[in-house]
């Protein structure tokens, strides 16, 4: 396939698609249960604000967390003053949603009301606040049992001016890291995917204009811009200058996806190149449709077609290999050695990192690849549960460059992953 082929494809499967008129919906039915009671209103869906990533139009396909402003009336504002406010005018918006939504998870966290609907993976966060005179708003932080200032306009007008200067590239761009950072486990909100972005382009001019042909380019170079990046606790969001916090570091993953994309890069055309960029940006990426017919049955399946994935939490897993008469040794320092494991190797897959609170449903996937694997139609590749307490048992079968992965599911949306390779030499290994 040509690079343009390949993400003009990538960007369409990216696509919000038919959510956008599922949230419509969801948002309008919030505002008319709020504004009948805030503003004795029957059916009036207005006073509302999409804001987050669906407002600033840089979602993708499987967004599940939705935030939205509803604008309370200016006129009770003196009632909400005291250090009590904050707590009642969010319990005041949860009674008013738990009665609209009476079989829905339905509760206060802190500055927002969040609404987790069973029907579908959606969970609004809903936000009360009154306008202020500075473009933004106030809204209650029963942390700081108070009012705190927003800016979301601010955000939004800014991506908007990005991207009509980029020719609509700063979006893409966004779109593209919210995949990568879905692929590949990276812990980072929405609001600082768009910074960073936006912090690329107004340090480069070199893709303002450019195609679909050149992304690969484009990618190569802000991947190049997010590895050699500093570490940081925040960063300054896009047009509102607010404090947007870094919740884990990820210059490691954005150091490794550059190098996928130089190597997807070196071999555009080939059916190879397009397995790379899956490897960055992940299912959504198709691949070389003239591919071979392989003998083999092609078992592997994608967490992104089981489950929404919107990643907002830390997970590492590590692998103890052992073998009789040996020394138990930890994967991770064997890979760190550029080690290859031997045969008849005991692997103990487990979780050595979790954020995620409990409850939550852990899922694994075993992919042989290679030759060999191929040869011995054994590929593997499916998601499946642990063997062990959140963990995962394999032995070691035949050479090939393997792939070991750990879902984290809450709510039915996957929250967290991680990934470890298992290079197999000689002639007998695979987990």
């Amino acid at each position: 396939m040509k690079t343009s082929e390949t993400f003009n494809a990538l960007l369409m499967n990216l696509k919000v698609g038919d959510a956008v008129a599922k949230v419509a919906s969801r948002k309008h039915e919030i505002a008319k249960a709020l504004n009948k009671d805030f503003r004795a209103m029957d059916g009036c869906v207005d006073h509302t604000l999409m804001v987050g990533s669906f407002g600033r139009h840089t979602a993708i396909k499987g967004v599940s967390d939705l935030d939205m402003i509803f604008i309370l009336p200016p006129g009770i504002r003196a009632d909400y003053g005291s250090e009590t406010g904050p707590r009642r005018m969010l319990e005041r918006v949860r009674d008013d949603l738990t009665a609209r939504y009476p079989n829905s998870d339905v509760r206060v966290d802190q500055c927002v009301v969040r609404v987790q609907f069973k029907s579908n993976a959606f969970k609004f966060e809903v936000q009360p606040a009154f306008k202020n005179g500075d473009g933004g708003f106030d809204y209650p932080d029963t942390a700081a049992r108070g009012w705190k200032v927003t800016k979301p306009r601010a955000e939004i007008e800014a991506t908007k001016e990005c991207n009509d200067r980029t020719s609509r590239n700063m979006r893409h761009l966004a779109r593209m890291t919210r995949a990568w950072k879905n692929a590949n486990g990276v812990n980072m909100g929405g609001l600082l995917v768009d910074t960073l972005v936006h912090r690329f382009f107004s340090q480069t001019a070199a893709y303002d204009s450019a195609g679909v042909g050149s992304f690969d380019l484009m990618v190569r170079d802000f991947f190049e811009f997010l590895k050699d990046e500093p570490d940081k606790d925040f960063y300054l969001a896009l047009g509102s200058n607010q404090r947007v916090k870094v919740k884990a570091r990820f210059q490691p993953k954005a150091e490794r996806a550059y190098k996928w994309c130089l190597e997807a890069i070196a071999n555009e055309g080939k059916a190879s190149a397009n397995r790379k960029w899956r490897e960055v940006f992940g299912a959504a990426v198709p691949l070389k449709a003239s591919d071979p017919v392989r003998s083999f049955d092609n078992t592997e399946e994608f967490i992104e077609q089981q489950y929404s994935v919107d990643i907002q939490y830390n997970l590492a897993i590590d692998c103890t290999v052992t073998q009789k008469g040996w020394r138990p040794a930890s994967l991770r320092e064997i890979l760190q050695a550029k080690s290859l494991l031997l045969p008849n190797k005991e692997l103990e897959f487990a979780v050595m990192e979790c954020t995620v609170p409990y409850p939550f449903d852990l899922r694994w996937k075993v992919l042989n690849r290679g030759d060999e694997a191929e040869r011995r139609n054994k590929v593997r590749g499916q998601i499946v549960p642990s063997n062990r307490v959140n963990g995962r048992y394999e032995r070691t079968e035949f050479r090939g460059d393997h792939v070991v992965e750990c879902y984290v599911i809450k709510s039915g949306i996957v929250v967290a992953r991680d990934r470890i390779d298992v290079p197999i030499s000689t002639n007998s290994q695979v987990p």
